[in-house]
């Protein structure tokens, strides 16, 4: 009995034990197929069956012998039966189950619970929570992370439609059945969708620019569009239309089909043409044309237009089904064809991925290269590239002509044709070729086989190219050795990147990407979408506000530059003294500027000069041009700051009677000394003399030198014109008669640039205000004054 007691406890033990081993092996991990076959969770249907394909050659046990191998296929296949299955993948998606066997649970939101399982339907209330979200939605839950490493990059193959929602969200009801409709139309066309609840990704939200839910928006080229519309199928659908680029697909007739499709040189693409009954492009194809926008020139014929007769009759198209012809090299012949009742996406987007090259295109850029020639993987998976480095001229085009024609008869996978411009590619060109002096005599061709990332490459020279029936046997002869023996290949080196020859059109980018941006923001505008637009409008009105703020001050600025200072002494009332205003600004230019007074300038500055302007004038001869001008550039270059004062030369030799003219009609001017020529004939000599004239005012100010003693050496001194000046200059004559003669000596021998010597002085007592001011009626005409020969 007592053996009995004791083996029931250890009974139970042994069944608990039992129970908990089995849980835990239930609890283990399982089959990621997403892993298994290395796609992501938005791959599509043709991505997942081209990497089953890859991957069950590669791991089938009959042609691998890894002892792995069978166990590999087994997982390779059954991660393909789960996926390729849309309710296996959804459920998969959901509750991360790979058995169907096991009762579905936890999922993918949480840790499956094994131990009670009841039926939530009577639960199940129609709003959104993190533990039962809604079928649909939970398949394409986008999470910060994936929305910027795989959304993104793929939104440049194509558009993505991404619903905003949140838990307790009463409109998202409302919308769901349309959406839902519309999530299965457009997914088997093949636009990503996604779905984004802002109670657990608000980071995500916030990104997008998604501030209240529900929302939808599109998203491509990684840029955000939101839908502004009504939900209804027929709205979503045509926002999706609207998001693809607008040139996707050219318009084919009899008219231009030619010119369609001889472009393909140019454009280094094969051409695609669809045939169909509809006169709007299918949204399928226009999306199978953003695809491969960067491979393929897309081209629509419409069967119901009388002005694609021709092309109908000369391909033979049959009107009751779309035709699809993709033509390469020879446009008079389709390179492939395709022609179903019920076009399917997996069909088209195999149809493109087989025609994605020429039979022999031109390399023009690194990402090309490296999808013509891959870089070795497996030794079962080498792929060749043939070059022919050849020149773009016409004396070329017979050898690249051959070469085609070579091209077009091989049937081996694992050798691709492709040619290169030298003049384009130089850097490539001169690693591969023979000579070292960078010339071209004549076309070569080159195999080579790529080992890495890096650049590193096996190649052969083969022989030079001109096409003839030699060189073709030759080049024939060197692929039948490469199949049997790759060591053939016997230089490497390190190939430079490709330059890329349609960088030229960076422009044209750069113009379609601010029209889109203006486009982006008057859509914004329109729909009031202020809290976007906030920073946009924000930089916009401080730029204006910086602007208008600049120009207020400029104004005020320069306005108060020009005021004269308000007299404020009885004298200046009276108009006997008027003070100008003094700057304190240095001079702007490191040189004074000075012009010359001539009866096309006289107007501009002097008679029609500016209130508050004056024009410092020096009145000079040729002979002492160059020597004065000199002197008084030095003498007024501290006062240039001054945007008041102007300066100004006067030639005695062409307008010689102006000066006596102006001190004729001047109000009680000093005398003026005057000199006897060799006939007794008495002069006025002004030379040296400087004129501050105002010309709004009409009055003047005058400086003359003087000359004190007989030293012919001394200085010259500052005369204001003023009475004791005057005075002094003439109780001088009178008392000493003899010396006139002197005096004119003098002013011969005396240093002419010395006469400006005091100058500066007389420039501050101008500014100051405080010097002498003779009013005259009128200013005399300067080309009315007959020039002095």
């Amino acid at each position: 009995m007592s053996g009995s007691s004791m083996s029931l406890p250890l009974a139970v033990v042994l069944v608990l034990l039992s129970v908990l081993l089995a849980g835990s092996s239930h609890a283990g991990p399982e089959m990621d197929p997403y892993k298994t076959l290395g796609v992501t969770r938005i791959a599509s249907q043709a991505e997942i069956k081209k990497v089953y394909k890859r991957l069950a050659k590669e791991w089938h046990p009959d042609k691998n012998k890894n002892p792995g191998a069978e166990d590999m296929f087994i997982r390779i296949t059954k991660s393909y039966e789960i996926l390729s299955n849309e309710d296996k993948r959804a459920i998969y998606d959901r509750y991360g189950q790979t058995d169907d066997s096991q009762p579905y649970g936890g999922g993918r939101y949480g840790q499956r619970q094994d131990s009670f399982y009841f039926d939530e339907s009577f639960f199940n209330f129609p709003f959104n929570s993190k533990t039962h979200r809604d079928f649909g939605d939970s398949r394409f839950a986008l999470h910060f992370n994936q929305y910027v490493n795989e959304l993104v990059p793929d939104s440049y193959r194509r558009p993505y439609l991404i619903k905003i929602t949140s838990d307790w969200c009463f409109s998202c009801i409302h919308i769901e059945p349309v959406w839902k409709e519309v999530v299965q139309e457009m997914e088997s066309l093949g636009v990503g969708i996604g779905v984004v609840d802002v109670g657990y990704e608000r980071r995500l939200a916030n990104h997008l620019g998604a501030h209240r839910t529900p929302s939808i928006l599109g998203v491509i080229n990684g840029k955000v569009t939101f839908f502004h519309f009504a939900v209804a199928k027929e709205h979503l659908r045509q926002f999706v239309e609207d998001l693809l680029p607008q040139k996707l697909v050219d318009r084919v007739t009899d008219k231009n089909e030619q010119q369609f499709l001889n472009s393909w040189h140019d454009l280094n693409k094969p051409h695609v043409l669809l045939f169909d009954q509809v006169p709007s492009v299918p949204l399928l194809y226009k999306l199978a044309a953003f695809a491969y926008k960067d491979y393929l020139q897309f081209g629509y014929v419409d069967q119901g237009l009388l002005e694609t007769a021709d092309l109908q009759k000369r391909f033979n198209i049959n009107t009751y089904a779309p035709t699809v012809l993709v033509f390469k090299e020879n446009i008079s012949k389709p390179a492939d064809i395709i022609q179903a009742k019920g076009m399917k996406k997996q069909i088209i987007d195999e149809f493109m991925s087989n025609n994605k090259f020429l039979l022999a295109p031109r390399l023009v850029n690194q990402k090309f290269f490296d999808e013509l020639c891959p870089v070795k993987q497996f030794h079962r998976r080498r792929k060749y590239c043939v070059l022919l480095i050849t020149g773009d001229e016409e004396t070329f085009s017979s050898g690249n002509q051959a070469f085609l024609s070579f091209a077009s008869f091989n049937t081996k996978e694992v050798v691709r044709f492709a040619y290169v411009y030298q003049r384009l590619q130089q850097p490539l060109c001169d690693v591969l070729m023979d000579s070292k002096d960078g010339s071209l005599s004549t076309p070569q061709v080159v195999i080579l086989e790529r080992r890495n990332a890096a650049g590193k490459t096996l190649f052969k020279p083969v022989t030079s190219w001109d096409g003839s029936e030699e060189d073709r046997q030759r080049l024939q002869a060197e692929l039948e050795r490469l199949q049997k023996d790759p060591s053939i290949l016997v230089h490497d080196a390190v190939l430079p990147e490709l330059n890329d020859e349609f960088a030229s059109i960076f422009v044209i980018r750069w113009v379609y990407a601010s029209y889109d941006y203006l486009s982006e923001v008057v859509d914004d505008i329109l729909h009031n979408n202020w809290r976007e637009m906030m920073p946009l409008l924000s930089l916009i009105f401080s730029a204006l506000f910086i602007l208008f703020g600049t120009v207020v001050i400029q104004a005020f600025s320069d306005s108060s530059d020009e005021k004269q200072v308000k007299p404020t002494s009885k004298e200046a009332e009276n108009g006997s003294s008027e003070t100008i205003s003094t700057s304190s600004r240095p001079p702007k230019k490191n040189f004074v500027e000075v012009t010359e007074l001539t009866d096309i300038t006289y107007m501009s500055n002097l008679v029609k000069l500016r209130p508050g302007h004056m024009n410092i004038v020096l009145v000079l001869t040729d002979a002492s041009k160059n020597l004065l001008l000199s002197k008084f550039a030095k003498e007024v270059y501290s006062f240039t700051g001054s945007l008041t004062l102007h300066f100004s030369f006067l030639n005695l030799d062409k307008h010689s009677k102006w000066m006596s003219t102006l001190l004729e009609y001047a109000q009680d001017v000093a005398q003026i000394d005057t000199d006897e020529d060799d006939g007794g004939n008495r002069r006025r000599d002004f030379t040296g003399y400087v004129l501050a004239l105002n010309g709004h005012k009409k009055y003047l100010c005058l400086f003359k030198p003087v000359y004190t003693g007989e030293d012919h050496d001394s200085k010259s001194s500052e005369d204001e014109g003023g009475p004791s000046g005057g005075k002094l200059r003439s109780s001088s004559r009178d008392n000493h008669p003899a010396r006139k003669t002197n005096r004119s000596r003098s002013s011969s021998t005396l240093h002419i640039h010395h006469k400006l010597d005091r100058l500066g002085l007389w420039m501050e007592r101008l500014m100051e205000g405080t010097l002498p001011r003779y009013y005259i009626p009128a200013w005399p005409g300067l080309d009315k004054i007959t020039a002095n020969k």
